[in-house]
Formats: C-alpha cells, sequence, structure tokens
C-alpha cells in the first residue's frame, strides 16, 4: 500500500470515526446509527449461514465452523442494537414492506460505498455460491478488523453513562467479536496463500476500502450531509420479552 492510500486511510478513518460518534451521542441521529448497524449485522447472516453450508459440502470443517460461529455472532449483535432501539421506543425500517422501486430511485437504496468497495464484481460473482473465497476472506477481513476498531470508539461515547452503560457493553463486546472474526479470516488465508499472496490481497482490500470511503463521502456532501432514515417509531411485535432478555444477557 503506497503512502498516499496510507494517509487517506487514516484521514478517512478519522473522519468516519467522528462522524459516527457525532450521530451517536446526539438522539436526533442515533436511531438512524442504530438501525443501520443491526440491518447490517442482521442481514449478514443469512449470507454467513449460506457460505458455511458450503465450506461444509466442500469438506472444510474448520471454515464451516467459524462461518457458522461469525453468523451466531452477527445474530446477536443485531438483537443488541435492536435492543438500544427499543429503549428508544423505536425499531429499524422493514423494507421487504416498502413499495417496490422503480428503476428511476431504486439508486436511493444502493449504497456508495459498497458499490465502490466491490467495483467490477458482478452481483452472480458476489453470491456466496460464487464467491471466491479469497475475495470473501480479504475484503471481510478489512471490514471486520476496522469495526473491531470502531466499535471500541463507539464505546467511549457512552462511557460513565448510567442510562446508555448496557449500549457501551455491547459495543464492547461486538468490537470483541470483530477482532476475532478478523483473526479467523486472515488465518484462511494463510491457510490457502503465501506469505506475499496474503499482504498483496491485504493491500488490494484496504485501497478499495479507502476509495470506497471516498465515495460514501462524495455521496454525503451531494445529499448535504443528510442521511436517510432507516428508523421508524415503535417496537417490532418480534421483539419479544425472551428476545428483549438475550441481547440483554449479551451485553
Amino acid at each position: 500500500m503506497n503512502f498516499l492510500t496510507q494517509l487517506l486511510h487514516l484521514v478517512g478513518s478519522g473522519a468516519s470515526a467522528y462522524i459516527t460518534a457525532y450521530n451517536l451521542r446526539h438522539l436526533p441521529t442515533r436511531p438512524t446509527m442504530l438501525a443501520g448497524f443491526q440491518l447490517a449485522e442482521s442481514g449478514s447472516v443469512p449470507f454467513l449461514e449460506a457460505l458455511a453450508e458450503r465450506a461444509e459440502r466442500e469438506g472444510d470443517r474448520w471454515l464451516s465452523e467459524r462461518l457458522t460461529k461469525h453468523a451466531q455472532d452477527e445474530r446477536r449483535h443485531g438483537q443488541i442494537f435492536a435492543q438500544a432501539l427499543k429503549q428508544l421506543n423505536k425499531q429499524a425500517i422493514d423494507f421487504s414492506k416498502m413499495p417496490e422501486q422503480t428503476d428511476e430511485n431504486s439508486s436511493d437504496r444502493r449504497s456508495p460505498f459498497f458499490d465502490a468497495y466491490f467495483a467490477n464484481y458482478t452481483r452472480e460473482q458476489l453470491s456466496p455460491q460464487n464467491m471466491d473465497w479469497t475475495v470473501f476472506f480479504a475484503s471481510t477481513y478489512i471490514l471486520e478488523l476496522d469495526a473491531s476498531r470502531d466499535f471500541v470508539r463507539m464505546a467511549r461515547v457512552f462511557e460513565g453513562d448510567a442510562v446508555n452503560g448496557s449500549l457501551n457493553k455491547g459495543l464492547l463486546s461486538i468490537a470483541q467479536d470483530e477482532t476475532g472474526h478478523a483473526r479467523y479470516l486472515k488465518e484462511a488465508m494463510e491457510r490457502r496463500l503465501s506469505y506475499n499472496e496474503v499482504n498483496d490481497l491485504i493491500d488490494e482490500w484496504r485501497t478499495r476500502k479507502v476509495n470506497a470511503l471516498l465515495a460514501m463521502v462524495r455521496n454525503l456532501m451531494e445529499k448535504g450531509g443528510k442521511m436517510a432514515s432507516l428508523a421508524t417509531d415503535g417496537v417490532p411485535a418480534e421483539m419479544s420479552e425472551g428476545m428483549a432478555e438475550a441481547a440483554e444477557v449479551a451485553v
């Protein structure tokens, strides 16, 4: 990774951490941040489960077990964020119940970050049935490694906060899980590739992450800094007492 990319990574990561902390700290923007995290964490579960099944079919029990654990962790993370939203009398938007988007406005739901991060890859290439394992390992490793640090920074927002103490503990718990995910993903690369190949792959996806952050910032500036709301009033019916207790135990 060249010096300019390293510099942009540091600047981009710092700016992203500041914006995230700011939006979590302020009540008007906190629900959208929490809902975004819930949707991202919970939304990855089916993908990871499908990958675990594929690894099992291919005879890689070691990888299958870690992917299964990864999916379980992400499900728990989603519950933590859902519980935090419940305490605000909010819930994440259920996009499956919203009217279908037309071709003209469907781009509003597209993520400029992931469009740039996975540039030149088709939807079919990124499906769990077809995704190249090394692409999955490296791309997810970068995201998990950075997330582990980001969640620690977010947790600091609520240090000493009696009202949001459970969220503080939950974020630290999530950060610890993400560190474990990054660890097994790097080991998975090392089991299949040489030392130099692993480093080259990590550099490639670090560069993609920098480009994706820049794309996200450009998109945010074009929208005047406004983020689409991802939360709505009320508590989902499926947020039963059992689920709430599970989230509380997790933190």
